[in-house]
């Protein structure tokens, strides 16, 4: 007698699931939001005087647990200051198909050069468009995505329609 009720209670579920009505979210054009903490692509920082944050120390190439980041440092000099510490990254690259998006990286770094931004559309056809250098991680990703002020956990409300 409990395997029926067992079964009967399972169908009940499933039943009470087909009757909802399905949801629907335009994706390319409504984007999910994600909460504050998310952890999607990276991104270098500079300062108000346009000196990069990075000194080039490695220490989050260090801290890197799938050693994706690379980083070559160059002394600066009076003629060519690019940050504002003795060394700059002259490379500073990102393998993103590597990365695991631990966020060691951000933790790591001593001068809040490197953080890890809310977008999460990071798809390319090729392989080597997944490397970013220097000049893409200082720019602001094209296709930003809204950040979740309420910081409840349910997706934005439904638009309608057929479910697919």
């Amino acid at each position: 007698m409990g395997a029926a009720t067992e079964t009967l209670k399972g169908f009940r579920v499933t039943l009470r699931q087909l009757l909802k009505r399905p949801e629907t979210i335009g994706y390319p054009e409504k984007k999910t939001p994600v909460f504050p903490r998310f952890r999607g692509r990276h991104r270098l920082w500079l300062y108000e005087d346009g000196l990069e944050k990075c000194v080039g120390c490695s220490l989050c190439a260090a801290a890197c647990p799938a050693d994706c980041i690379r980083v070559v440092a160059e002394e600066n000099t009076s003629e060519n200051r690019v940050s504002a510490g003795e060394r700059y990254a002259r490379i500073f690259e990102i393998n993103m198909s590597r990365c695991i998006f631990c966020g060691y990286c951000e933790v790591a770094c001593p001068f809040d050069a490197i953080t890890l931004e809310g977008e999460y559309e990071l798809s390319e056809y090729e392989r080597t468009a997944l490397i970013y250098d220097k000049e893409t991680l200082l720019a602001p990703h094209p296709k930003q995505v809204p950040l979740r002020e309420d910081g409840s956990i349910a997706p934005p409300a439904p638009t309608g329609g057929d479910g697919g």
